[in-house]
C-alpha cells in the first residue's frame, strides 16, 4: 500500500511568524513617497511609505491582508530596501514567473516559505501586492521640497 503524500501546509508556523516582522516597518504618512495597491481577487490592501522617491528607503507598510500577504510583505520589507523602480519591476516579473511556473524560489531569501501558496491562484495577487505598492510609490512625481 502506498502512503499518501502530504501537501505542504499553507499556513506554516514559519509563514505565520513573518507577520510579526511587519511591526518593524510602520507606515510613515509623512514620508516623501507613498503608494498603495489593492488585490482585485481577495481585497487585500497594502499602503507603503518610503523616505526617498527614487529608491526604497526606510520602507513602512500598513498591511490588510491574509497571512500569505502579510508574509510576502515581510519578505518585501527586508529585501526591497535600496531598490529603484527597475529593480522592483524586475523582481515583480520574476515573482510572476515563479508563481506561474517551475522557476525555483531563489529569487528572494525566504521565498520558499511562500511555496505552498503557489497552487492557490487566489493568493498570487497578495504575494505580488507589496511590489505593486512599491511601483506605485516610486512612479508618482514627488512634491516640491
Amino acid at each position: 500500500m502506498m502512503a499518501a503524500t502530504r501537501a505542504p501546509v499553507l499556513y506554516s508556523p514559519e509563514l505565520l511568524a513573518l507577520a510579526v516582522e511587519l511591526a518593524d516597518h510602520p507606515l510613515d504618512r509623512e514620508a516623501i513617497a507613498q503608494g498603495n495597491a489593492r488585490s482585485r481577487s481577495c481585497g487585500s490592501v497594502i499602503e507603503l511609505s518610503s523616505a526617498q522617491d527614487d529608491y526604497l528607503a526606510k520602507v513602512g507598510l500598513k498591511v490588510t491582508a491574509c497571512a500569505v500577504g502579510q508574509a510576502s510583505a515581510a519578505i518585501f520589507a527586508r529585501e526591497a530596501q535600496g531598490m529603484n523602480t527597475d529593480d522592483v519591476r524586475g523582481v515583480l516579473v520574476s515573482l510572476s514567473d515563479w508563481l506561474e511556473g517551475d522557476v525555483p524560489s531563489t529569487i528572494l531569501p525566504r521565498l520558499q516559505l511562500l511555496e505552498p501558496a503557489r497552487p492557490h491562484r487566489g493568493r498570487h495577487e497578495a504575494i505580488l501586492l507589496p511590489w505593486r505598492a512599491a511601483l506605485d510609490a516610486l512612479s508618482k512625481p514627488s512634491a516640491p521640497r
